[in-house]
């Protein structure tokens, strides 16, 4: 049914929720201030795990067992497990295929449930073979404090990724219960956040934060020998401005063709997605969290395009300077007219096109890998030599 409200609709809960963002980090800003608060270095890091696990002994690579608690969404089996396996042996528990997180009935009894399987296998594990590190990829929505609190007894060091602190570290908020990280985030003994100004809100919450952004695996990330036979392409979800940007581009006459979720053509596999990378003479990126205007963070593609040997073309915003020389590595734009303006330039300019293209792939593999993002974690910690 035509619902003629149902745009007014969405543009208020859009407004509404950027207004609670905006007041959740005005609040965070000034507790932090109040309570004299730091972001904790990288030594001071170092020094407080140290204390907190004085009996770690570094480890060879390859020699450190893991524990990874996380679903297989879309990427994670071809980023996160084959980095840690490069560390040692990794048993990977994933509770999908038993416990449906998406199912009505997951807050009244599914998540229960599946907090006590998954504090049974780590249970079982470690009994077995005891870990030296737990891995997870989860939220309040997913995992209770009281499960990580008996995660906590085993005696070895949890570490949670959160990817989206942005907008998700307080998240909806039932029974009193946050969707983010925030009510979980004291259990972990390192909180790796891909977004660099929620530190702020895991030292105010009492946890021990790190900034990392997200990495790409080089073994599935890489060139492929293909004819360039695309101008332009897209790999993402359609939301937010990004119908519009493309659907600008083509009223210009640009060739640009969009995969992912909500786009005609549909998602890709991840083989073919790479592939696309290499046939594209240009891979656009945005670099905005869904439905905030003039709110970035890094994602996963930043890094992904760059290391699978594309010419990455994204949103400028001021994080991409922690991770890539802008201009020379990859680039930027700022506005529908500046994106044009730089596509025609390097489609007329192939050679300079494939000189970012170089430097972009190897700073990558240089710096952006996921494996060197879980090296710099073990380091931390006191497990890898």
């Amino acid at each position: 049914m035509n619902d003629p409200l149902k745009k007014y609709r969405r543009r208020f809960r859009l407004w509404n929720n950027e207004r609670r963002l905006q007041k959740e980090r005005r609040d965070y800003d000034a507790a932090f201030r109040k309570k004299g608060l730091a972001v904790p270095d990288e030594e001071t890091l170092r020094r407080d795990l140290r204390r907190a696990f004085p009996g770690i002994r570094p480890k060879a690579r390859g020699a450190i067992c893991s524990i990874a608690i996380y679903h297989h969404y879309n990427w994670e089996n071809y980023s996160l497990k084959p980095a840690l396996e490069k560390f040692g042996s990794v048993r990977h528990y994933d509770w999908y295929d038993d416990f449906n997180h998406s199912a009505k009935d997951w807050r009244s009894r599914g998540k229960a449930l599946m907090n006590r399987a998954l504090c049974d296998t780590v249970a079982a594990w470690m009994a077995g073979k005891p870990a030296d590190f737990i891995f997870l990829y989860v939220s309040g929505e997913l995992v209770e404090p009281e499960t990580l609190a008996r995660l906590r007894r085993f005696g070895v060091p949890l570490v949670n990724l959160a990817l989206n602190d942005k907008e998700h570290f307080v998240s909806k908020i039932r029974s009193g219960r946050a969707f983010g990280a925030r009510d979980i985030c004291r259990e972990f003994d390192l909180c790796w956040t891909s977004t660099e100004d929620a530190l702020v809100k895991y030292c105010v919450e009492g946890a021990r934060p790190i900034y990392l952004p997200e990495g790409a695996n080089p073994d599935a990330h890489k060139p492929y020998d293909l004819e360039k036979t695309i101008d332009v392409s897209f790999v993402g979800q359609c939301y937010g401005n990004r119908a519009e940007v493309i659907g600008e581009l083509v009223r210009r006459g640009i060739d640009v063709r969009a995969y992912g979720f909500g786009w005609p053509a549909g998602p890709l596999a991840v083989e073919d997605m790479v592939k696309l990378y290499s046939q594209s003479r240009i891979n656009l990126g945005f670099g905005g969290v869904i439905g905030h205007p003039d709110t970035f963070c890094l994602k996963g593609r930043d890094f992904e395009i760059p290391m699978s040997g594309g010419l990455y073309l994204t949103e400028d915003h001021a994080e991409l300077a922690n991770a890539f020389r802008r201009g020379e590595e990859i680039l930027t734009y700022s506005g529908i007219d500046d994106l044009e303006e730089k596509i025609r330039y390097y489609l007329a300019h192939p050679d300079e096109a494939q000189t970012v293209r170089e430097k972009g792939r190897a700073r990558a593999l240089a710096d952006h890998t996921w494996e060197a993002r879980f090296a710099k974690i073990f380091r931390l910690l006191g497990l890898l030599e």
